[in-house]
């Protein structure tokens, strides 16, 4: 594909990427493009990033703006969310943040959320963001008169950054990838927005607009993948999260003083894994010295129905929530851990995710607990890299059995780091491989 914005002579190529999460937002939805852009300079290609001004994130991290390349330019205009109408109608307050994944901390305003759920899905079609649609293809059209790129990127959810790079394909005709972090229409919780015949019919014909009109389409896993390419018809790229090996260079080792569990990340009611509770509940009834030694950390968001889950299983007193944490630090505690948490979402999609962190689980060279399907990709990844175990949803005895043997272990101070095999999941190598998809895209 040939483009006015293509052209050899004005030196390394250039990729504007269209993102609602960038530092200070915190959490999963950021690290995948920032650490992108952060080596994308070593492949040939100079990033412009395009952010919200004023947008409202879940936590924030500053620490993060130290992977922001030096001297990238960056494109900001202002975003108005509508979680001023969402926190009236379930009585939150104006300084509470609205959490994601349908996360619930409280028991409270279960119709109130309901409700909002409702408008959410069927009035803010892709999504909450969808106010910031027009403005930026404005804002970037007059940009783009004036300024060249050779290729421009999406990534979503939320998916309102696909309908801009759809905008300005229609205008400008520049070369585009789409990134889906997330599905779209077969995200977990997709069900779970109350929609309407005519909304469902409207996600879906917008979904399919971009798998269509972008000129690549790249997603997160194999599974993911295939779902994405069954609704468009066409091939779809897998490049899978990553490891940066910068944030790893100080990780402390793990001291054997607590054989601890670590959880990273939010647990949402989807993710509450019982049968792991129930494994630890009989093990510190029946094993000697386990109950000394047990600990739980939980580092992240968490749902309440994951504490009634402990609580009614007498697991309270080991548990050690530590709520969120900066990154360089929620990685050092996780680094002196027994064992690694991966509890997966129980939902139909399950076999297609693999969510960020399991990748810094690879980097910190601890065991890793999967609960979820073993034909799924984080199975496949654990068994192919030497890093783990999976146990499906509801199999108590065998997560058990695993437990104990490694507890086995940790008395005998035999839980050293792992010899893994997860090299080709560090972030440069896989921004090169993102390039060389960038670079095919400006040839076809």
């Amino acid at each position: 594909m040939t483009s006015p914005y293509n052209d050899s002579r004005h030196g390394m190529k250039k990729a504007l990427i269209i993102s609602y999460y960038w530092p200070p937002s915190a959490g999963a939805g950021v690290q995948r493009w920032l650490k992108f852009s952060k080596y994308l300079r070593e492949f040939g290609w100079e990033p412009v990033v395009y952010v919200p001004e004023g947008a409202e994130y879940q936590h924030e991290d500053p620490s993060l703006q130290a992977d922001v390349p030096p001297g990238m330019q960056m494109l900001k205009t202002r975003i108005r969310e509508p979680y001023r109408l969402y926190k009236l109608i379930t009585g939150k307050s104006g300084r509470e943040k609205v959490q994601p994944g349908f996360l619930s901390e409280q028991r409270s305003a279960g119709l109130a959320e309901g409700f909002a759920t409702w408008i959410r899905g069927n009035f803010f079609i892709p999504d909450a963001r969808r106010s910031w649609i027009r403005p930026s293809i404005k804002f970037l059209s007059n940009w783009l008169m004036e300024n060249r790129i050779d290729a421009m990127i999406s990534t979503g959810p939320p998916h309102s950054m696909h309908l801009i790079a759809l905008g300005l394909k229609k205008q400008f005709n520049i070369p585009w990838l789409a990134d889906f972090r997330d599905p779209w229409t077969q995200i977990d919780f997709y069900h779970k927005l109350r929609l309407t015949r005519l909304a469902d019919k409207k996600h879906r014909r917008l979904e399919r607009q971009v798998l269509l009109s972008a000129d690549r389409v790249v997603t997160v896993s194999d599974n993911c993948g295939a779902g994405l390419q069954e609704i468009s018809g066409r091939p779809v790229d897998v490049v899978t999260n990553g490891y940066d090996p910068d944030d790893f260079r100080e990780i402390p080792s793990y001291d054997h003083q607590k054989f601890s569990l670590t959880h990273l990340g939010l647990m949402n009611a989807d993710r509450n894994p019982v049968a792991l509770w129930d494994a630890l509940a009989s093990l510190v009834a029946d094993v000697e010295g386990f109950s000394g030694h047990l600990e739980v950390k939980l580092i992240g968001k968490t749902d309440f129905r994951v504490g009634e889950s402990l609580r009614s299983r007498h697991l309270d007193p080991y548990v050690n929530d530590l709520n969120y944490l900066p990154h360089d630090r929620a990685l050092a505690e996780a680094g002196n851990s027994a064992i690694l948490l991966l509890p997966l979402n129980n939902t139909p999609n399950v076999r297609g995710i693999a969510p960020g962190k399991l990748y810094e689980y690879l980097a910190l060279q601890r065991p890793i607990l999967c609960i979820g399907p073993p034909d799924g990709d984080v199975a496949a990844i654990l068994e192919e890299t030497g890093s783990g175990f999976t146990a499906g949803f509801g199999e108590t005895e065998k997560i058990r059995t695993r437990l104990e043997e490694w507890y086995r272990r940790f008395r005998q101070q035999g839980l050293q780091r792992l010899e893994t095999n997860a090299g080709k999941y560090a972030r440069p190598a896989l921004t090169g491989r993102l390039a060389a998809i960038l670079d095919e895209i400006l040839t076809e």
